[in-house]
């Protein structure tokens, strides 16, 4: 589900985020490079969620096995790594201010050349999103791209985002690509590899279908265009443009056309349905059917009716195949797929269908007659085709205990994406609102036995994130505030929790707090559609139970819990700041602070609460009964402004925010708000957190999104703000990423950021002295030389994926002896001239060919019969061998 990402994009926009003058035509204009570079090796990875959000579109390569892609509504593109049966994000290098281009409204890959593809991006096609879409082409599988601005928006985040694929590449003449475009814009072709478009001026239909004409915001009421582009390969030969194409079209009345000129004249297909949009169109060429599935509505939410249809391309005959009367749907056709091995087997989903399932539709004979994933046996009870099995992402069940016909967990919703892997007929894939599910023994769907599904999504997080919140102590490492799926505590990083926030499950957790010197209270308070809107945990998080709400109170707001978890105070959207003591039985209007003001907690003084609203700053001294405003002058006018008190100190407050057309930056007071400072090292600041304080440092390491020196990133400070050094560097920028930050108070150097779509990121540093970024003090942890492991140790290195240019490898170092290693070193040279071009999971040094890898502070102890890995991506010419020694310090490993 999606609906609160319209509102994580327009806090973006109150952030700063202004559009600058985009190029008119598709030049080629990559990105612009920051000059800073990052002090020391950070390596990043995801809190495991798995998944989380809307895949609406999974693409295979029709030329080279096991090559898969899945795009996100505002999460970026995947790559499928079947090694490690995991996906491989994309387009973390998208920067701040190309923001919109995390939205994926279409995504193509070449089955003439796999090593290219293509990603149409861009999130909001009216002025939620302040920059024009764009087309990004990469020949190295996505592991680089170049960019061509498109003189016109995407919408990735759009409704009508699960219809497509959008863009395509003909499979005959790789060099042409055809970009259906919304908002009236047209068919769109490139003749160059993507180069740079042009509009096809001759396409007779740019779409009439709006889903809402009375929003007058430009989301529901924008024309969903151009939605599909689909090529006859029969009709063409290699080298030569294919001579067929189909285009679906957002209209009710005219939703096909065809050219069978390569694109020199069009025409509608005659005797087509009226009536229905047009989702998909999925041609089978050795039988000559082009299928098309259609809904009343554009999706992805809604759709009451819908239609399976078979056209025949050699006679122009028209077949009904829906698979349930007209009469009897009560839900849409979207998801569409041919088994390429068996071109006959054709499958559908009712994506509309939320209660009490999803469901998916499979027919062997072209459509004659179907099966169905599940049916009634006698209502309310039913019969499942598959076992689901979920143990890899438990939460997936939502803690439900639903009465028949519905089941947990679901087959899914907002089943748009279905894909049969067109070298594997047993390997299915289909994209949810939450998931990517798939099997691997589809066709038991035919035997009569039971198929199993699990989900597919590992490496693919796509929630975004409202807030985040690090204990100093409990068995909760960090809290989580996420849209659609509410909230996770994480006690491992690297493991998906059970189960996310319940009693109550909100749909959306806007704000996220506990008690500084009692972390097992814990508030958090969000959006749900009934019920409470607050909960309390006296556990660390481990368990909730809701509160009561104020008269008026529509949703989560702000909360902030007192230092010692006596009492909270709560804005709430729909009402004004409210005090309680206890947990929440009853509230008490606040006054001297105006409704909507974000709050927080003193984290010392448990009866000082602070707010800010409009450019003004608010103090409490009597636990939220009554506020006073500041007197402090000079901050944002705006409401996009974050800030936090440090643990530790009182009064000690830290503020960001604010806009491009005023007051913006970093700011501090230590005198409880009556004054602040502007830093004047930081240019823009839009989150501020504090984590464990570098060893020698008399200061919690500050952390901040910002703009400093002339460069967006993400920031560190060990001397009190004094100096910083950028800690991402420009492969790992995640768009926006202004909503939260924290670092951990019990790990130096770590750090938790949010992202608008990626998840929950967090970085380890392989500083271990801790002493880069100021002259605040040392490092982390004791700056002694690493000891030399001893003993016997093991190598495997895997290259797990290669294309022209590029390669990636996985690396296993094993503690093959009898003592545990604290610390480790690995060195070895590559024959042919490789070069590490990105490494994650440990630190690493390159001079010619000799690669020397180290530990990160977290992975440096190795137990003995224990191993550690690490992957990276790498450059060659020629050829690719692998090394064939390694050495741990002096010693030589065994090679496997």
């Amino acid at each position: 589900m999606r609906r609160t990402r319209v509102l994580a994009a327009v806090l973006a926009l109150g952030a700063g985020l202004v559009a600058g003058a985009p190029p008119v035509l598709a030049a080629d204009s990559p990105a612009p490079r920051a000059s800073v570079a990052a002090a020391e090796s950070y390596t990043w990875k995801n809190a495991r969620i798995d998944g989380g959000g809307f895949v609406p579109g999974i693409v295979f390569n029709r030329k080279e096995k096991n090559l898969a892609y899945a795009r996100t509504d505002i999460g970026g593109a995947y790559r499928w790594q079947e090694s490690t049966k995991t996906w491989t994000p994309l387009l973390d290098s998208v920067g701040w201010d190309d923001w919109g281009h995390t939205g994926v409204v279409s995504l193509a890959t070449d089955s003439v050349d796999p090593n290219r593809v293509y990603a149409a991006v861009g999130t909001y096609t009216n002025g939620w999103d302040p920059g024009n879409g764009a087309v990004l082409r990469s020949a190295d599988r996505g592991a680089s791209w170049q960019k061509a601005d498109l003189p016109f928006k995407l919408g990735g985040n759009m409704p009508g985002r699960g219809m497509g694929e959008r863009l395509a590449v003909d499979p005959n003449k790789n060099s042409v690509l055809y970009l259906g475009a919304p908002s009236g814009k047209g068919l769109w072709r490139s003749t160059d590899s993507g180069a740079t478009w042009s509009q096809v001026t001759n396409f007779p239909n740019v779409g009439t279908y709006v889903s809402d004409p009375s929003d007058t915001s430009g989301y529901g009421n924008d024309n969903q265009g151009i939605v599909w582009v689909t090529f006859d390969e029969s009709t063409g030969s290699a080298g030569s443009a294919t001579k067929t194409v189909y285009v679906g079209v957002a209209d009710k009345d005219n939703a096909v056309y065809r050219s069978t000129d390569a694109g020199a004249t069009w025409q509608r297909l005659a005797g087509q349905p009226t009536g229905y949009l047009a989702h998909k169109g999925v041609l089978d060429a050795a039988n000559g059917y082009l299928y098309i599935a259609y809904s009343d509505t554009g999706g992805p939410y809604d759709g009451g009716k819908g239609r399976l249809m078979r056209y025949a391309t050699a006679t122009g005959t028209w077949t009904e195949i829906s698979p349930v009367a007209e009469a009897d749907t009560y839900y849409g056709f979207s998801g569409l797929t041919v088994d390429r091995q068996h071109p006959g087997t054709v499958m559908a989903t009712a994506y509309s269908s939320w209660w009490p399932d999803t469901q998916i539709f499979r027919s062997t004979n072209s459509g004659a007659s179907w099966t169905k994933a599940w049916d009634y046996t006698s209502y309310p009870n039913r019969e499942n085709r598959y076992t689901m099995d979920v143990s890899s992402s438990p939460w997936l069940t939502w803690g439900a205990n639903p009465s028949p016909p519905e089941q947990t967990p679901k087959l899914g919703w907002m089943t748009e994406a279905l894909e049969i892997d067109p070298f594997d007929s047993d390997r299915m894939m289909y994209g949810t609102g939450a998931t990517i599910y798939g099997t691997e023994d589809l066709t038991k769907w035919d035997s009569g036995t039971k198929f199993t599904v699990k989900p597919m999504v590992q490496g693919l997080e796509e929630t975004a994130v409202n807030d985040l919140a690090a204990p100093p102590s409990g068995g909760a490492t960090l809290f989580s505030a996420l849209g659609d799926v509410g909230g996770f505590r994480h006690t491992d990083l690297t493991k998906v929790p059970s189960m996310m926030y319940t009693s109550p499950n909100f749909t959306t957790t806007t704000s996220v707090d506990f008690a500084e010197s009692n972390p097992n209270t814990v508030v958090r308070v969000g959006n749900l559609d009934s019920g409470p809107h607050i909960a309390f945990s006296t556990d660390n998080g481990a368990n909730w139970f809701g509160g009561s709400d104020p008269s008026g109170v529509s949703g989560g707001g702000t909360v902030a819990a007192a230092a010692d978890g006596s009492r909270f105070v709560w804005s709430p959207q729909g009402a004004g700041v409210q005090y309680t003591t206890g947990f929440g039985s009853s509230w008490s209007a606040s006054t001297g602070i105006p409704a909507g003001a974000v709050v927080e907690s003193d984290r010392v003084d448990p009866k000082t609460f602070y707010g800010f609203k409009s450019g003004k700053f608010y103090v409490s001294s009597d636990g939220g009964a009554t506020f006073t405003a500041s007197a402090a002058t000079g901050l944002p006018a705006g409401d996009s402004v974050r800030f936090k008190a440090l643990p530790g100190t009182k009064g000690d407050v830290w503020l960001a925010g604010g806009a491009s057309d005023g007051a913006y930056g970093l700011w501090h007071s230590t005198d409880g708000g009556a004054t602040f400072t502007k830093l004047p090292n930081v240019e823009q600041a839009d989150t501020v957190g504090f984590g464990k304080a570098a060893t020698g440092a008399s200061y919690q390491t500050l952390y901040t999104t910002a703009k400093i020196g002339g460069v967006r990133g993400i920031f560190r400070s060990t001397d009190k703000g004094a100096t910083w050094t950028r800690i991402n560097d420009d492969a790992h920028q995640w768009g926006w990423t202004g909503a939260a930050i924290t670092g951990d108070p019990r790990v130096y150097g770590r750090v938790y950021v949010s992202t608008n779509g990626r998840g929950v990121i967090y970085g380890d540093t392989s500083d271990t002295g801790g002493g880069s970024g100021g002259g605040g003090g040392g490092g982390g942890s004791d700056p002694t030389p690493t000891p030399t492991p001893t003993g016997a140790c093991a190598v495997t290195y895997k290259i797990t994926n290669q294309w022209s240019g590029g390669f990636q490898a996985d690396v296993q170092l094993a503690n093959t002896g009898t003592a545990a290693w604290n610390g480790w070193s690995l060195g070895w040279s590559f024959a042919d001239g490789q070069k590490v071009t990105q490494l994650w999971n440990a630190g690493f040094t390159q001079s010619g060919a000799a690669v020397t890898v180290k530990n990160t502070s977290w992975n440096g102890t190795v137990a003995a019969g224990s191993s550690v890995g690490f992957g990276f991506t790498g450059s060659w010419s020629g050829t690719n061998t692998k090394p064939t020694a390694f050495r741990l310090g002096d010693r030589t490993c065994t090679v496997n």
